[in-house]
């Protein structure tokens, strides 16, 4: 929370002769115009503003005008960085809440050619337009673009949210077909921005800009409760009164609206023509098509943002800059017009304002144009402030003290806005050795550290010619001689060369488990049973078993000769998913053949085999003396501080978990997974200067030349202040450089030494080899990997994967490798759209023509070299301004490495290629990607090589160009499907659980495990693999009674509680799978979280699993009932009071207790859940011991 001083401090900007003459002057014009006396009196010029000054005086205005503000800039990249420095000083000044200050973007793609907008832009317009029109938007900003466009009327927008009170009356129906609308997604789990779940009376929804999804419960229609939950654990977590369920898309999906376009482009006029639209709505034309979002205007009244707007204030910035982009976007329009085939169907006018109309439109409204630069025209007066751009200081502490120490002898009030915490905290421990006092801007900046507490003897709450530390995105400040104010940002202090915007985002949760929950299970996948086998799923079937008594729910499973088996639910801990290693179809097992024993004593076997070569590395590793390094010193703080992007919270967790490791006496072998572009190679560099801090050498091994170019440009770039030698050795360096690096290797003159598999021949020798990077580790070969095998046992590893193959995941679940996960995504970056479509060379220019419009580059990748010079001259001649360059693997080294290098440099616009790009290169101009024949590619490949674009916070494209459909293979589809579908950041590990259906998991340890995978399936062939490791290491955990009960009980999850069929069966499986009265717990506290209180027959069954945990800690073998009479059937090591048990039979008139270890007595009991507590009680009198029953 902002203290109250802060907000003065900005104050005095106010009082400026400037800025009273320019408020009174607009508040002139807009009581002109708003008495009905004509236009605003004309544009107020401004001039002499610095960027930062603008929107500290537009955040000023918006205080005292107290109106909302609209702010015109050329396009969207300028709306982009303008916003969160302008939402800061909105906080900073108290104008506005930083989610009032809004964008409005412009469309990324133009009408008239077949393309959708950026889901993103769509999401963030809809969301802007549903804010202005309900009046929560204090500050608007559009590109020129975006105010030309025709809207709809101010209900429309109004309709596109949905506020939800607590115990307000709501149709919940109603509301789903709402979210359907506005571009929400039926799903059974929501886990992303954009879904929805209906389950019987509660409703799961994650609304874009939410942190959290929210879960709606209903009785009948009113709204009972409502709280955020976690989208890993789907528990529920913070109460919530009040939800805004935002939408994605500002054109709702209406057949009205379809029916009104597709007859407007068959040439009909339909303003005021209901009968030609309900015409259009019966015969069933109304389906949307790539591009219909631009005429929804069509289907409506037509309105302007100004409309929207009328009471605010315009404000265009940069007069000649807006006008400039206005003329050119307006032509381009025009084109695109031209090219196609629409004709007067529809033209460009009906869309949007021409540039005419517009410009006369703004001369009418009150507000300014705001230019740095004022140029002064005889007849017009300007209202000119005085501003400079701070002094930048380039990282220089002294020069710093100097310049604060002057402004505060001048009584300035100096400010430093910094956008992390850290920062504040860094610059407060700087200050205070300096001895210059300083003030805190709010309450929660206060660390633990003494020198940022209010104990210190440098913190001011009082004093004036304090500087003031704040934590705000200013990354450049301004010196304001007339408000006597002096502002520093982060870039002007540190000389950073990007600042990255501080925005809270939401904590993903951590993986889960790879291993199959049945969410994914449909009819006809195969499955196994621990005890009998392969089999066909084949459904769920509803059988009586006792007359009068509701039916039970089993699960039907086919074998060879079309035998069934029929698994009751409660029992499906016993099934799981069948996946194998190649991905064929396994063969049926037949049923009670003693056949699929034999499968499984041989796989053990196996498995033990090889655990124990597992274990013999494992072992090897742990009771190897390697280097304990030493705990971070000052050149170590130094180099992190030097970092110059803000951590995410698991790349500081890596980091630490990587230094524990180094510091210890064994050998490191740690998985560092990340997707692409989150940062792992930061983490890296800041594990290799540890250890050349500790006068180690380090070696980096990349999968191929290029990223090993890349990784030496990188660590160079970044090691740049610090006295090392860094080398790379490939084949982009002749033999006699490589000999002469060898040898400065071997004598220890080279720090970091950088290259392919080259650095693990035999000729090349460390001096002191400390640590090993290893990039892509699942990209080296056999013979490689045995050779890193053996460093492991002597140096530490660090292993890094964007899409780990699921070998590598698993080594890790079974506790034989240290992993550690990045699953934020760095601030700012943003999803990739995904476009699957046919080749077509009209969509190929336009996506490279709209990417050179913003100055970025295009990757083209087509994997095969015979073609790919032709494919190249085709694209040339597609767009003639472009810098085309070819690259592949079979070109010469010294010829890849010239292209590669003018590619990196910019000097060429397109890249075509092979998959020679899928690692490594890493440009942040490259936002775009052509990947032809994408069907071709498996999905890890794919996902590695879209991964290549969208590596800032640009909006980044995707586009996969394939044959008609009828020509892709089916895996080829669902590959597709999935990468469109894993568009979200963070999408690497469900990636790499996905291709390990697709394309087989491989192996651990070589290729003579995957009949065993096939043989038992991927979830046994693990489970079984765990356990042998486990054994070995001396962990055995006892032997586990399987307790069978059957009671002819109602215990069942019905149909009208969980509707969906998969998630019931998931359910059913947690069920069956807990292992203590813990995970019992959790269970039911989902259940009813989820989906409501439990009926009856849920309650029973969760009375049955604590039943049958019971059982099986006591040792009971198995429970049959029928009617009245119970037999209990116990092992001989059970935990039961003998003299329990003899007073029990003595007491029971008709009980009995067999020399084969069964108990049988009579139990008067007609409901299930009296049955269920009476053998609960029963049991708990006879245990040896006091157990737990929930």
């Amino acid at each position: 929370m902002l203290l109250p001083f802060v907000r003065e401090v900005f104050a005095d900007a106010e009082k400026t002769a400037s800025f009273t003459r320019l408020v009174s002057q607009l508040k002139a014009s807009l009581q002109q115009l708003e008495g009905g006396s004509g236009d605003g009196a004309g544009r107020i010029r401004v001039s002499g503003l610095t960027p930062t000054a603008k929107l500290l005086h537009f955040s000023l205005l918006h205080r005292v005008l107290g109106r909302p503000l609209l702010v015109l800039v050329p396009n969207n990249r300028a709306a982009e960085q303008l916003l969160p420095v302008l939402r800061a000083f909105c906080e900073l000044t108290g104008a506005a809440s930083a989610s009032s200050v809004v964008s409005l973007p412009a469309y990324d793609v133009l009408p008239f050619e077949n393309l959708s907008p950026h889901p993103e832009i769509q999401e963030t317009r809809a969301s802007t337009l549903w804010k202005i029109v309900t009046g929560s938007a204090s500050v608007v900003v559009a590109p020129i673009a975006s105010a030309a466009m025709c809207l709809r009327e101010q209900e429309y927008y109004a309709d596109l949210a949905r506020v939800i009170r607590k115990g307000e009356a709501i149709d919940a129906e109603r509301l789903v077909e709402h979210l359907n609308t506005v571009g929400y997604s039926a799903v059974d789990v929501v886990e992303m921005p954009g879904q929805y779940a209906l389950r019987g009376g509660i409703l799961d929804a994650y609304p874009p800009e939410a942190e959290r999804p929210v879960r709606i419960e209903f009785f009948g229609d009113e709204v009972e409760s409502m709280r955020s939950f976690d989208p890993g654990s789907q528990r529920s977590q913070t109460p919530r009164d009040e939800v805004v369920l935002l939408p994605l898309t500002e054109t709702p999906v209406s057949e009205h609206t379809l029916a009104a376009i597709h007859t407007r482009l068959s040439g009909k006029r339909v303003a005021g023509s209901q009968e030609i639209l309900q015409q259009a709505m019966a015969s069933g034309g109304v389906s949307i098509f790539p591009g219909w979002e631009f005429y929804a205007p069509i289907a409506g009244s037509h309105t302007t943002i100004f409309d929207l707007l009328p009471r605010a204030a315009v404000f265009v910035d940069e007069p000649a800059a807006v006008n400039q982009e206005l003329e050119t976007w307006w032509e381009k329009v025009q084109d695109a017009h031209e090219r196609s085939n629409i004709g007067s169907l529809v033209r460009p006018e009906e869309l949007y304002i021409p540039p005419q109309d517009l410009s006369a439109r703004l001369e009418q409204l009150p507000g300014a144009t705001v230019e740095q630069l004022g140029i002064t025209r005889s007849g017009e007066e300007e209202i000119a402030f005085s501003s400079q751009p701070s002094q930048r200081f380039h990282g220089s502490m002294p020069a710093v003290v100097e310049a604060v120490q002057k402004l505060i002898a001048e009584n300035r009030q100096t400010v430093f806005a910094l956008p992390s915490l850290g920062e504040v905290e860094r610059m407060a421990e700087i200050l205070g050795e300096y001895n210059i006092a300083y003030r805190l801007g709010s309450r929660g900046q206060k660390s633990a550290g003494t020198y940022a507490d209010e104990a210190s003897q440098y913190f001011s709450e009082e004093q004036a010619g304090a500087v003031l530390l704040v934590k705000a995105f200013v990354p450049e400040g301004v010196h304001l001689p007339e408000a006597n104010l002096a502002l520093f940002g982060a870039l002007d202090l540190f000389d950073e060369s990007e600042v990255a915007a501080a925005h809270p985002e939401g904590r993903r949760s951590k993986v889960s488990a790879f291993l199959s929950d049945f969410r994914d299970l449909a009819i006809g996948d195969y499955v196994v049973h621990v005890e009998h086998g392969i089999g066909q799923y084949l459904g769920l079937k509803e059988i009586s078993q006792t007359e009068g008594e509701p039916p039970l729910e089993f699960m039907v499973l086919e074998y060879a000769d079309a035998a069934k088996l029929y698994v009751p639910l409660t029992r499906l801990d016993l099934v799981q998913k069948y996946r194998s290693a190649e991905g064929g179809k396994p063969v049926l097992n037949h049923l009670g053949s003693a056949a699929w024993g034999r499968t499984k004593a041989r796989v053990k076997k196996a498995m033990a085999d090889m655990a124990d070569e597992l274990l013999k590395l494992y072992a090897e590793r742990k009771t190897a003396q390697g280097t304990a390094f030493a705990a971070d010193g000052q050149w170590q703080r130094e180099f992190e501080d030097a970092f110059e992007y803000n951590e995410t919270e698991d790349q500081l967790q890596a980091t630490a978990d990587i230094k524990r490791d180094m510091e210890s006496p064994q050998p490191m072998d740690r998985l560092l997974c990340g997707d692409v572009g989150y940062g792992k190679t930061e983490v890296a560099m800041r594990a290799a200067f540890k250890a050349v801090s500790d006068n180690k050498q380090v070696a980096v091994l990349a999968p191929t030349t290029i990223l090993a170019f890349q990784h030496w440009e990188t660590f160079k770039q970044r090691f740049a202040a610090f006295p090392l030698t860094i080398e790379m050795i490939s084949r982009f360096r002749s033999a006699k450089q490589q000999k002469e690096i060898q040898q400065r290797v071997e004598a220890g003159k080279v720090d970091i030494l950088i290259g392919t598999h080259r650095l693990l021949s035999k000729d090349i020798k460390f001096a002191d080899l400390g640590l090993v990077v290893v990039d892509e580790e699942q990209r080296f070969g056999v013979r490689h990997k045995e050779k890193l095998k053996q460093l492991k046992k002597e140096v530490d590893v660090l292993a890094m994967s964007a899409t780990p193959i699921p070998r590598t995941l698993h080594m890790s679940l079974v506790g034989l490798r240290d992993m550690s996960v990045i699953e934020t995504p760095p601030q700012d970056r943003m999803a990739i759209q995904t476009v699957v479509a046919a080749f077509d060379e009209k969509l190929i220019r336009t996506a490279i023509e709209h990417e050179l419009e913003r100055g970025g580059q295009i990757y083209f990748v087509h994997n095969r070299v015979e073609s790919i010079y032709e494919i190249a001259a085709r694209v040339q001649e597609l767009v003639p301004r472009a810098r085309v360059l070819v690259g592949h693997g079979q070109m010469p080294e010294n010829e890849l490495q010239k292209v590669m290098l003018k590619f990196i440099r910019h000097d060429a616009d397109v890249l075509v290629a092979t998959t020679i790009i899928e690692n490594g290169l890493d440009i942040p101009l490259c936002n775009t990607m052509i990947i032809n024949r994408a069907d071709r590619h498996g999905l890890s490949e794919l996902y590695q090589l879209r991964g290549r674009v969208g590596r800032s916070n640009r909006r980044a494209y995707a586009y996969l160009l394939v044959p008609a459909e009828a020509e892709l293979t089916p895996v080829a589809r669902r590959r597709l499907a999935a990468l469109k579908e894993f568009s979200d950041l963070g999408a690497g590990f469900k990636i790499a659980a996905l291709d390990l259906e697709l394309r087989g998991a491989g192996n651990l340890l070589g290729g003579q495990q995957s009949g065993h995978i096939d043989a038992v399936g991927f979830e046994m062939y693990t489970s079984m693999l765990e356990l042998a490791v486990r054994e070995l290491k001396g962990e055995a955990a006892p032997q586990e009674v399987d307790t069978q009960l059957n009671l002819g009980l109602n215990i069942r999850i019905p149909a009208d509680y969980i509707a969906e069929e998969n998630q019931r069966l998931r359910m059913y499986k947690r069920v069956a799978g807990v292992e203590n009265e813990k995970a019992l717990a959790d269970v039911t506290a989902e259940l009813s979280d989820r989906y409501g209180a439990p009926p009856a027959a849920v309650e029973n069954l969760l009375r049955y699993a604590a039943l049958r945990l019971q059982s099986k800690r006591i040792g009971v073998a198995g429970i049959d009932r029928k009617r009245d009479l119970v037999n209990i059937r116990f092992v001989a090591e059970a935990k039961i009071d003998p003299q329990r048990l003899a007073d029990f039979v003595a007491k029971e008139r008709r009980a009995q207790f067999l020399p084969a270890g069964i108990l049988k007595f009579t139990l008067k009991a007609t409901q299930a859940e009296e049955v269920l507590e009476k053998l609960q009680s029963l049991l708990s009198s006879l245990a040896a011991e006091e157990l737990t029953v929930p």
